[in-house]
């Protein structure tokens, strides 16, 4: 029998994600500096009180998720070996509120259990984001326009 030489990549968890470029965590053109921010203790309390908003109003373009690491004596961060249910982290949602035009973002406390919630949440947006790129998502990339 031939030898298999698919070699299955894993899949990053999302706190393994390192986004290219930063995101500004303020709102330069909000008056007064202001820095259009919600915040909430857990996903769950997330999810509860915008878990349903609509992915046009609240479209959601970016996210971050950073984990708090204490350092060795070098700088390179120790590795995880705790609980799970720490939370240690926060999970960063960066919208556009498309009628308004107005850019916020919303910070969640979030520990590594929370992956599947998190990732259950973001699925639909990320295929809802996609539809906002046809045709560009659909088929063989385009070189140029079609005559």
């Amino acid at each position: 029998m031939p030898a298999n030489d698919t070699q299955v990549t894993p899949v990053p968890h999302l706190w393994e994600v390192s986004h290219p470029y930063h995101f500004n965590l303020g709102n330069y053109y909000a008056p007064g500096g202001a820095k259009g921010c919600r915040e909430y203790k857990s996903i769950a309390d997330f999810l509860v009180e915008e878990g349903d908003s609509d992915m046009d109003y609240n479209l959601i373009f970016r996210w971050d998720w950073v984990e708090d690491h204490e350092e060795d004596s070098e700088g390179a961060p120790f590795p995880h070996v705790g609980d799970d249910n720490y939370r240690n982290g926060k999970l960063f949602l960066f919208i556009m509120q498309q009628r308004r035009g107005l850019y916020e973002r919303i910070e969640i406390e979030v520990c590594r259990a929370d992956e599947p919630a998190v990732i259950a949440y973001l699925t639909p947006r990320w295929e809802h984001m996609k539809t906002l790129w046809e045709p560009l998502g659909a088929g063989p990339a385009r070189t140029a326009p079609r005559n």
